[in-house]
């Protein structure tokens, strides 16, 4: 259950504060960097339910949670949940929510032990959070691994490789950064350790849930991106339970990188509004010497699919 005062009332600026953010060049903060992420493509998943008044948005696959960051500016609902199943990311988030000072400063001693530390400093850091699951250490980690892509051996140790190009984000941008998540998030936001679908329990029909889980396309075989899988039949059950419970939800989920196409679409009895958003080139690709463009699957539920349109979104110029 949700433990944040929530209000009968939620208002909304005259403007949406996703476009404003884009016209003035002003950046929303983002902590955790993540291939993948949804940070650039969160405004255009938000126009589709920008105006309706959520009391509380849940992000149960939060990762770096930029939906919810964005969501949080634009004001989409009063309170929100984000959620993961690894464990130290949600103490990140945790740290960011309640300590971000404390967090902070672990980062930047961290972050500086990389002057004296030599080549095997990051491994001995990764082998340390392997060990403990220090939220600080998962931070540098992310930070500074190859790509900001984190990678999992089979079980489920972080063994993604440093970027010998660059040293992660620099403690005083860090700080900065997870200053500006506090000061948008602390007050109305919860971070939640465990499996989705615990998570978006109490989802009713007033809240909105924003699912990007581990992609059906991507998530099995040698495919290490995720440190968990998820199986298809199992979202599609959670899904169909959303309907039932006249539960809002938008999902990101598989699409297209150059030639090749991630996963099924979802079953026709989900009632969902397919929606195509062009994501640019693919990070993974360039990482693999490949130069693709990413088409990603937004799925709308019935509940609010008459915001949206069945057409291709074009990338703003």
């Amino acid at each position: 259950m949700l433990d944040v005062a929530m209000d009968s009332e939620v208002h909304y600026p005259s403007q949406n504060p996703l476009h404003m953010a884009k016209m003035t060049n002003l950046p929303l903060p983002h902590p955790i960097p993540y291939q993948g992420s949804k940070r650039n493509l969160a405004s255009r998943i938000l126009d589709l339910v920008y105006g309706h008044p959520f009391k509380v948005m849940y992000e149960p696959f939060a990762g770096s949670a930029a939906t919810t960051i964005a969501a949080a500016n634009a004001k989409i609902a009063k309170t929100y949940v984000i959620g993961d199943s690894l464990s130290p990311l949600i103490d990140v988030w945790r740290g960011i929510l309640n300590e971000p000072s404390s967090l902070s400063e672990e980062y930047c001693r961290i972050w500086n032990g990389q002057e004296d530390g030599g080549e095997d400093y990051y491994i001995g850091v990764r082998e340390d959070y392997n060990r403990n699951g220090d939220p600080a250490k998962l931070l540098y980690l992310l930070a500074r691994c190859v790509k900001n892509a984190p990678r999992w051996n089979k079980d489920g140790k972080f063994n993604q490789s440093a970027d010998k190009r660059r040293l992660g984000m620099r403690p005083e941008k860090m700080r900065r950064e997870i200053m500006g998540v506090n000061g948008l998030l602390s007050a109305k936001t919860i971070a939640v350790a465990g499996d989705f679908e615990d998570t978006i329990l109490g989802a009713g029909s007033q809240d909105l849930v924003y699912m990007d889980p581990p992609w059906e396309g991507t998530s099995g075989g040698r495919d290490t991106r995720y440190h968990q899988g998820l199986q298809r039949e199992r979202l599609l059950s959670v899904l169909e339970k959303l309907n039932v419970r006249g539960v809002p939800w938008i999902l990101s989920y598989d699409g297209r990188c150059g030639d090749k196409t991630y996963g099924e679409p979802l079953p026709k009895e989900l009632k969902a509004t397919l929606i195509e958003l062009h994501a640019g080139r693919s990070s993974q690709a360039t990482l693999n010497g490949h130069d693709a463009i990413t088409i990603e699957s937004l799925y709308v539920s019935s509940a609010i699919s008459q915001k949206a349109q069945p057409v291709m979104l074009i990338p703003d110029c």
